[in-house]
């Protein structure tokens, strides 16, 4: 009765949806048509001009035909990025891959999306579309973080296939929904391929490498979210692959993606990408060509701002391309926006009603939380110095240039949200009323300089009155321009790429120029603190400043009391976020030895420090010890860090160490002579409170390394050597300081009663007990490991193949299994070609790699298996 109710109810909503029916000036407009049947009558009607405008990123109106502009470019990496609305922040993807958690990456992804969904509405009903609004996200970042001097590793699953194929596919399976008709929100598997640095050539970087490589490491995780997870965008990367640029290459764009894959999705360009392919790799003698180049190659979508593609009317003439090949991209693009309902009735569309009320709502806040507990590797542990008890401690020395920066936590591809909780804060919530907290920052990131704020209104004036005067302009080149000119009483400014900064500027392709009368109180060296994301220049008394060497923005002036300087700020952003302050006080260098003994009376010190996004990125100006534009040439932890830690070290007090990174840091002296190392990453808004919850043990730490910790740099192959012999823990040989998959927890786990079941031919059952020995609950990440040597090939020393995160009360015990179909019991060739595996298999269970200790321990168990060499 209740299936023919339901039939009934389904049968009024068609016919009354029916009955509403309204007739449609085009048949694209009819959403009860099939999309390819819309997607073909709208291309039909478009000129060759607005087929051009609409490949590119920021793609015009078609008024005619009341198609609304779209901007394709939007990043979701771990939370909506650069829009003008405040957002929920979550871990940055390194630290999301460390929680070994795909359901609450999926959740995570699922949240993002919602939040995007609610900005697209409100943006659209507003009439303010635009970049970083749009329901297209160029995310997640699956190359293989193969090196951990790149600076962009941050933004990837660490470097296994496998762990960045199963994350990525729950990120994608999040944005995308579930709906057979429309996407939720569109992802972009990026960059296609083989592309993880070095930043500063990665416009001219041709990468050589075998095609046991190719297939082996760089296009698992591509094949997985292609083929499993039908992600709908892929993103060509800056740099050639055997000589030819990415987003002009037979081998991956033709041959892979869309005749062995048969992706049918779109294809964006890197920004700039195709330019590179004329300008810089020079494979092709002017613009025309190089788009000819990539759009014939399935490079669908341009982005740049005044890109190749606007030469595409000029190769059309010169018989370069046709316009109906032309046809093909925009086709899939407007595939991918009548997938979206960007065309459709809200009734139609099942996200049409997400409203703006899910940005930062209690469930979103409390995923980002969880994600920054999940992310937490706990490195070091001597004497199980860890948890503290607060209440049993008087004095807690908080030190380092990490404990109270907000910045670092919400790393690069960011978004705003309302709050931020630094280490400090969260520490100081912990202590109140229980134990006294002293802060001493220490040390910046690389130097030593400390800037103390002595700000006050009255240091600044403009004709008599407090304050600046500001002038905007809505252009980076500002002369001619001139859209405000306001008073304004401080500079202390975050705005998302397109926010209203007032009537009429956004916060994007801009320029503000500041003007104020600094008057000194005293005879003394003064220091002027500017921050800004992108170009910002400081003048006193006309006369240009240049900054000290140093990662902040820093200019000292020696000023006379009494006496007036004219300060001048000029201001250009160009896009992404924006940001800019000033600040002034005092500057001076730090003493170590001073900072120790000021805390030396502290029952424990906790340094926080470790790296930022202003030191590890994408392409940055960027050079001074152990860096270069973005990238890094060391993996010391910086000198000023570790001379400062040797100070506090030989105070005889206890040091925590809790390492804020998006990479590996070769921690040699620290694991010698440190007691307690915490990997923290970069946590998000509530990277700072899940800190401080691990550290008081109101949560236990599971996470695991998705990278391998090197001693140090001479254990690496050159950075522009692709090929994987003595890279990562698949063919790295040597001893690292820890190893990928490592993490310790607050109590102990073991293993028992591995079975192996041969299910049939080409699948086998994995199963072991893990049971918690220890004292408390706690997360176990059970991994499972496969090795198939004695090849006539080489083959992975290990490589994981499955892994699960489970939670297990003290004395609970649960057994594991894992089902390895053909997929996993296979292994590459030298030509490229997945065979299965033959002869012995050593199959490895645990809460880490198989290893001595692990094993003696049972925290591992490892068995071999025979299978047939036929």
């Amino acid at each position: 009765m209740r299936k023919f109710v339901l039939n009934v109810i389904s049968l009024l909503f068609i016919v009354g949806l029916t009955a509403c029916k309204k007739s449609y000036d085009y048949p694209f407009q009819n959403p009860d048509l099939n999309i390819k049947e819309r997607v073909n009558d709208l291309v039909g009607r478009l000129t060759l001009e607005e087929k051009i405008g609409q490949m590119m990123n920021n793609a015009p109106a078609i008024k005619r035909l009341g198609i609304p502009a779209y901007n394709w470019w939007n990043e979701g990496l771990h939370g909506v990025a650069r829009s003008p609305y405040r957002v929920t922040m979550f871990p940055q993807a390194i630290g999301m891959a460390a929680s070994f958690d795909v359901n609450a990456v999926r959740q995570m992804a699922e949240y993002t999306s919602d939040e995007g969904r609610a900005i697209f509405h409100d943006a659209t009903r507003k009439n303010t579309p635009g970049i970083f609004r749009g329901l297209t996200y160029w995310s997640p970042n699956i190359n293989i973080f193969r090196d951990p001097r790149w600076g962009r590793g941050q933004e990837t699953y660490g470097e296994d296939p496998f762990l960045t194929g199963q994350i990525g596919m729950a990120y994608v399976r999040g944005i995308q929904g579930d709906n057979p008709r429309y996407l939720k929100a569109s992802a972009c598997a990026k960059h296609f391929a083989v592309h993880s640095g070095p930043e500063w050539n990665r416009h001219t970087f041709n990468a050589n490498i075998s095609n046991q490589d190719l297939w082996d490491t760089y296009l698992q995780a591509f094949r997985d979210l292609v083929i499993e997870a039908k992600v709908t965008g892929v993103m060509c990367a800056y740099n050639s692959l055997f000589g030819q640029p990415c987003c002009g290459n037979d081998l991956l764009l033709m041959d892979i993606l869309r005749n062995q894959w048969k992706f049918d999705g779109y294809v964006t360009s890197d920004c700039g990408a195709v330019e590179d392919i004329f300008k810089t790799h020079k494979s092709q003698p002017d613009a025309a060509s190089a788009a000819t180049d990539a759009v014939l190659h399935g490079t669908d979508c341009e982005c740049s701002d005044n890109g190749a593609y606007q030469a595409l009317g000029k190769a059309v003439e010169r018989g370069l391309i046709t316009e109906e090949q032309i046809d093909q991209s925009v086709k899939k693009l407007f595939e991918i926006r009548f997938r979206l309902g960007m065309f459709d009735p809200d009734e139609y569309v099942p996200y049409s009603n997400i409203k703006l009320d899910v940005l930062e709502n209690p469930a979103h806040q409390a995923q980002a939380l969880k994600l920054a507990h999940e992310s937490i590797v706990l490195l070091k542990n001597q004497n199980k110095l860890l948890p503290l008890d607060f209440n049993k401690l008087k004095k807690i020395a908080v030190v380092g240039p990490n404990a109270d920066e907000e910045s670092v936590l919400l790393a690069n591809y960011y978004g705003y949200p309302s709050k931020v909780t630094t280490v400090l804060n969260a520490i100081r919530q912990k202590a109140a009323g229980k134990a006294e907290v002293i802060y001493e920052k220490g040390a910046n990131l690389t130097d030593n300089y400390i800037f103390t704020s002595t700000y006050d209104d009255s240091y600044f004036s403009y004709k008599g009155e407090q304050g600046f005067w500001a002038e905007y302009y809505q252009s980076m080149k500002a002369e001619g321009h001139l859209a405000l000119s306001r008073r304004e009483t401080r500079l202390n400014y975050q705005w998302g790429d397109g926010e209203e900064i007032a009537p009429g500027i956004i916060a994007r392709q801009m320029a503000a120029h500041y003007t104020t009368t600094f008057t000194a109180k005293e005879n003394d060296e003064v220091c002027f603190y500017l921050h800004a994301d992108d170009k910002a220049q400081l003048y006193i008394n006309g006369e240009r400043q240049k900054k000290l060497p140093s990662v902040q923005s820093y200019y000292l002036l020696n000023a006379k009391a009494g006496r007036q300087y004219t300060l001048k700020i000029y201001y250009v952003q160009n896009a992404d976020n924006g940001e800019l302050k000033l600040d002034v006080g005092k500057l001076h260098k730090s003493d170590y030895k001073q900072v120790a003994q000021r805390v030396s009376d502290a029952d424990i010190i906790v340094f926080v420090g470790g790296l930022s996004s202003h030191l590890e990125g994408e392409q940055m100006p960027l050079k001074i010890d152990g860096f270069e534009g973005g990238d890094r040439t060391s993996l010391d932890l910086p000198a000023a860090q570790k001379d400062l830690l040797k100070q506090l070290q030989a105070t005889g007090k206890p040091v925590v160490f809790v390492l804020l990174t998006g990479s590996a840091i070769g921690l040699e002296w620290e694991a010698a002579n440190l007691p307690a190392i915490l990997c923290a990453w970069y946590g998000g808004q509530a990277g700072g409170q899940a800190i401080a919850d691990v550290l008081t043990g109101d949560y236990n730490p599971a996470g695991r390394l998705p990278v391998t910790f090197y001693k140090n740099v001479s254990q690496l192959p050159d950075f522009e050597d692709y090929a994987m012999k003595g890279r990562t823990y698949r063919y790295f040989k040597d001893v690292p300081q820890y190893a990928f998959g490592y993490g310790l927890s607050y109590t102990t786990f073991q293993y028992a009663n591995l079975k192996i079941t041969e299910l049939n031919s080409t699948t086998l059952k994995v199963a072991a007990t893990v049971t918690n020995i220890g004292d408390c609950e706690g997360d176990e990440v059970v991994q499972l490991y496969l090795s198939n040597q004695g090849r006539s090939f080489v083959t992975p020393i290990r490589s994981l193949k499955g892994f699960q995160r489970i939670s297990l009360k003290k004395g609970e015990a649960k057994t594991v299994e894992f089902v390895l179909d053909s997929k996993e019991l296979s292994v590459v060739d030298l030509n490229g070609h997945s065979v299965p595996m033959r002869g012995k298999i050593l199959i490895a269970m645990g809460g880490c790699q198989p290893d001595v200790k692990s094993l003696a321990s049972q925290r591992c168990l490892q068995t071999k298996i025979t299978r047939p060499n036929k």
